[in-house]
């Protein structure tokens, strides 16, 4: 097949139905760039996109940035589109006030073992928690919160739009990730990255990255264009969460990385693979 040829197939694209995502890609996927690459949608949960990464099956996708280290060698780190921010880190809920030491041998579900949430959890409970947790328990983002209101599990360790809602279920938060991760590193949280396939060569990939950074602009300059789409995958979530969780998720880190978004990204992967939480990221690798 010419490399003509190959410019003109459709992507295959993957990621969440959460508001952020659907609101970054709308543009793109809905046909209203001219001449960006068309594409091919799958809305799924993040501890899907995780595992069909290591597969390399699809073109461009929404992981966790804890998933990185074992897909670099199919896939790019793309410095646009994902997920970084301020004071939007994940959170650990209990159904009653406590203390970390309360977390010793408890059953605490979280959403992905490959997710950042999960790294963030693990590099806080080495120091919060001395004893150790007991079970980690795999749950689709939206048993978690019912799960511990209703003492099926000890603790939830949840995201996105959780930290507007946990209220909802009588929950009491124990810890914010995100707090923790600020106040050691100084630096943003590295929460979700979007990766092309290296076998698309770097011409492909790049309008990847223009047509996904041409998408967030469209976002901004016109909101209410994906307002239908991103309420409809919302998940019956209200509009002023909605509102908020886009706020929160899409900001100057979705349009670029830039020096302080790789800054994080790397101190994320080398704290985790000091911790051998991880396997360890060889330098340069981050960088298209």
């Amino acid at each position: 097949m010419t490399e003509t040829a190959k410019t003109h197939e459709r992507l295959t694209l993957a990621h969440s139905p959460c508001p952020n995502d659907t609101f970054v890609f709308h543009a793109w996927t809905h046909g209203l760039l001219p001449g960006a690459p068309e594409t091919d949608v799958t809305l799924a949960d993040i501890d899907i996109t995780n595992s069909v990464a290591e597969e390399a099956s699809l073109d461009v996708l929404k992981v966790s940035y804890g998933v990185l280290p074992y897909i670099l060698d199919s896939y790019a780190l793309l410095p646009t589109g994902g997920a970084l921010g301020r004071g939007c880190g994940p959170l650990v809920l209990l159904r009653e006030p406590g203390a970390p030491a309360d977390l010793s041998g408890a059953r605490v579900a979280v959403p992905s073992t490959r997710s950042t949430a999960y790294l963030l959890f693990r590099l806080w409970a080495a120091r919060a928690v001395p004893d150790g947790v007991g079970e980690i328990v795999v749950l689709p983002f939206h048993d978690i919160m019912p799960s511990v209101r209703d003492g099926r599990v000890d603790a939830g360790l949840v995201i996105h739009e959780a930290r507007f809602t946990y209220q909802q279920y009588g929950l009491h938060c124990l810890a914010d990730m995100g707090e923790e991760w600020e106040k050691r590193t100084g630096l943003p949280i590295p929460l979700g990255a979007i990766v092309a396939r290296r076998a698309l060569g770097e011409r492909r990939i790049a309008e990847v990255t223009e047509a996904i950074r041409a998408s967030v602009r469209f976002a901004w300059d016109a909101p209410d264009a994906s307002r239908d789409y991103v309420t409809e995958h919302a998940q019956e979530m209200a509009p002023t969460v909605i509102g908020r969780h886009i706020d929160l998720y899409v900001n100057t880190f979705t349009a670029d990385l830039g020096e302080e978004g790789y800054a994080a990204v790397t101190e994320l992967l080398e704290r985790a693979a000091g911790e051998g939480l991880l396997p360890p990221v060889t330098q340069g690798a981050l960088r298209l």
